[in-house]
């Protein structure tokens, strides 16, 4: 067991989706933290802010710091099972909502978020010249602002090679570019329908799932030429969306905020659409392709073909989904089929 107590500790960079993701969600929920960039986090010195840190089994930003029971001090590095345990530790301001249906909706949109839009971010960021450009340029004096400028040349260079050769397993190759790209672009425009209807994605408060996109969006719509030249010609209010969630410290909930699922708006429907069209299709071949240990996943995605490296951790997704899905009860299940009738996103759980 791990105790979380404030401030929190956490230690990331601007560039992580995934950083910008929680500091947003701790600003919202009023959780006092200490932001460690991640330059410091091994130097030498006296400060206990910069000492030597345990590392988590996996290396993934934002990595956050806390105690086991005996005390001994641990890194933890997992965003959707860390927000709900700020929900069990931190009372008020919650981001899961307390309908469990739609707490399981959130948790599908989140994963979503986390897992697919990841791969435009990536795909973006890493495919097309004045993205690679500015990311290599910003990325390297991101980790360090007052390192000497031969120094940060050699960072830029180690960091835009090793991106771009992490390309395949995030998935984008020329096999799978245009079904990236063109899922990017779906998706942007339902979203900025849906913002014309309300706020957030599940109501009139944001969710983990706010988060979660807003996270990829800091650097597709804030950061990376290429997508955010898109997303201001075609979806203005997304650009806008995603400023606005940067620190929601001052907004303030009232009483049924959420959406019922017994009048889902349409425009929600329509992006878990999407999310049946591209997502889960990927997650069920992905799955099988780990079961029977090939070594290339191969299946069809909105009509394209789609190819890349088996991706271990997306079977935990898929497991985690499942069990969220069997901890409901009947009148939960019912209410999330009603929400999904007809996006294809009922084949992940039956």
């Amino acid at each position: 067991m791990v105790k979380f107590k404030e401030p929190l500790e956490l230690m990331g960079v601007p560039g992580s989706p995934y950083t910008r993701k929680m500091l947003a969600l701790l600003r919202y929920r009023r959780i006092a933290y200490r932001f460690i960039p991640s330059s410091r986090h091994t130097s030498e010195g006296t400060n206990d802010r910069f000492r030597e840190r345990p590392q988590p089994k996996v290396a993934l930003l934002p990595t956050f710091y806390t105690q086991d029971d005996s005390g001994q001090e641990v890194a933890l590095c997992d965003s959707t099972p860390l927000i709900r345990e700020f929900e069990k530790t931190f009372p008020g301001r919650n981001v899961v909502p307390d309908n469990q249906a739609l707490a399981f909706l959130d948790y599908l949109l989140e994963d979503y978020a986390d897992e697919w839009l990841t791969k435009a971010m990536f795909h973006y960021r890493w495919s097309y010249e004045p993205d690679i450009y500015k990311a290599g340029q910003i990325l390297a004096r991101w980790t360090n602002i007052t390192s000497p400028e031969e120094a940060i040349l050699e960072k830029s260079k180690y960091i835009t090679e090793k991106q771009i050769s992490r390309l395949r397993y995030v998935g984008s190759n020329e096999t799978t570019r245009d079904t990236i790209e063109e899922s990017f672009v779906r998706f942007i425009d339902l979203l900025n329908n849906h913002f014309c209807q309300m706020p957030f994605l599940l109501g009139e408060r944001p969710s983990a799932c706010d988060f979660a996109v807003y996270g990829q969006l800091t650097c597709l719509a804030l950061f990376d030429p290429t997508p955010q030249d898109i997303i201001l010609k075609q979806a203005p209010r997304v650009h806008a969306w995603t400023e606005v969630m940067e620190d929601l410290s001052g907004f303030e909930t009232l009483p049924n905020d959420w959406i019922s699922t017994s009048s889902f708006p349409e425009t929600l429907k329509n992006i878990f659409k999407e999310i049946g069209e591209v997502y889960v299709p990927y997650l069920l071949a992905n799955e099988q392709s780990v079961l029977n240990k090939t070594n290339l996943m191969e299946t069809d995605i909105g009509g394209r073909p789609w190819q890349q490296e088996p991706f271990q951790y997306q079977v935990k997704c898929l497991g985690w989904i499942r069990d969220i899905y069997d901890e409901l009860n009947e009148e939960g299940k019912k209410d999330v089929k009603h929400c999904l009738t007809g996006s294809n996103t009922e084949r992940l759980f039956g």
